[in-house]
């Protein structure tokens, strides 16, 4: 498996309905977080190096939220499900619950967007 990424601009890391087994970390580079509506694609958001993306479908498993598009040259590291499951059992109890906490409330305010 790849450690890292590169995407040239314009070119998606995800789409919007896909299933998630990997999260990135954003090395270098700029990504654009788009929502459809209807046939449309709206931008919502900006990844900028240094922040994660894709870490909500990640954690609840649930299909992505959103389509990421690279605006600029990117390089993300990838960070998949086997290798954050086995980080995430070292740790206590509540850590995990806490993730499910935030995640489960962070997809009910991305459901609130309006584009």
């Amino acid at each position: 498996m790849k450690e890292t990424i590169t995407l040239s601009p314009n070119e998606y890391l995800m789409r919007e309905g896909e299933e998630s087994t990997e999260m990135y970390y954003l090395q270098s580079g700029t990504l654009a977080i788009y929502k459809r509506k209807g046939d449309v694609e709206h931008q919502i958001g900006t990844i900028i190096a240094g922040e994660l993306v894709g870490e909500m479908s990640f954690l609840d498993r649930n299909p992505r939220s959103a389509s990421v598009r690279a605006m600029s040259e990117s390089v993300l590291v990838v960070v998949p499900l086997e290798k954050f499951e086995a980080a995430i059992h070292s740790l206590p109890k509540w850590f995990g619950a806490l993730l499910h906490t935030l995640t489960e409330r962070l997809r009910k305010a991305n459901a609130r967007i309006r584009v």
